[in-house]
């Protein structure tokens, strides 16, 4: 069914963009909403896809003309947003769509579309493997990585506000349990909405 939303969040380096790029292997009619931000491109990232990249003062004009759905600045300088276009491109072609946001930009979007959307948390095994998971990735400074390991602490206190909680332990297991339950949200008439939440531990 068209129209509706899949949310997942997650503090950063707990896996929930390869979680999100195992589920949209699977035909399940979900396009990916690629996010607006104002940092700077990494080497490895495209325009576009990865994210419509944009200088601070180009979103925070944007902002202004109200094209953003949700946004949050998570650093200074650091915005992140969704574009309201965007969504609605997806829609028109007849698909769901799927995010991948920090745990702000995803509650942010649950408050605003309530049942038409599926909010998925995915939480670390420990604090450590996400610290490890952090360096293991080689583009951070030690400053970024206390900053994002700060932020993780908070955004787990949150865990809770959302619809499911995945432990992502085996990313097999993670993408299977997700799909799992992409597959029987979209299934769902409008009236029948969410089914109880149950966090997953």
């Amino acid at each position: 069914m068209s129209g509706k939303l899949v949310i997942f969040s997650a503090p950063s380096g707990a896996g929930k963009t390869t979680i999100v790029r195992n589920v949209l292997r699977e035909e399940l009619a979900l396009e990916f909403s690629v996010s607006a931000t104002s940092r700077k491109r990494r080497d490895n990232e495209t325009n576009g896809r990865d994210y419509y990249f944009m200088s601070p003062d180009a979103f925070r004009n944007s902002i202004l003309n109200g094209e953003f759905i949700e946004w949050e600045e998570v650093y200074p300088d650091h915005l992140y947003g969704t574009l309201r276009n965007e969504i609605e491109r997806i829609w028109e072609t007849g698909k769901s769509v799927i995010f991948d946001l920090d745990v702000a930009g995803g509650l942010n979007l649950k408050k605003m579309f309530g049942n038409r959307a599926l909010a998925i948390f995915v939480m670390p095994p420990s604090p450590a493997e996400l610290e490890r998971r952090l360096r293991a990735r080689g583009t951070e400074s030690e400053e970024k990585i206390a900053l994002r390991i700060d932020k993780a602490e908070k955004e787990i206190s949150r865990a809770g506000e959302f619809d499911y909680i995945i432990v992502n332990e085996d990313i097999e297991d993670a993408t299977s349990e997700s799909v799992r339950l992409v597959n029987k949200f979209l299934s769902q008439t409008e009236k029948d909405g969410i089914a109880e939440t149950e966090n997953q531990q």
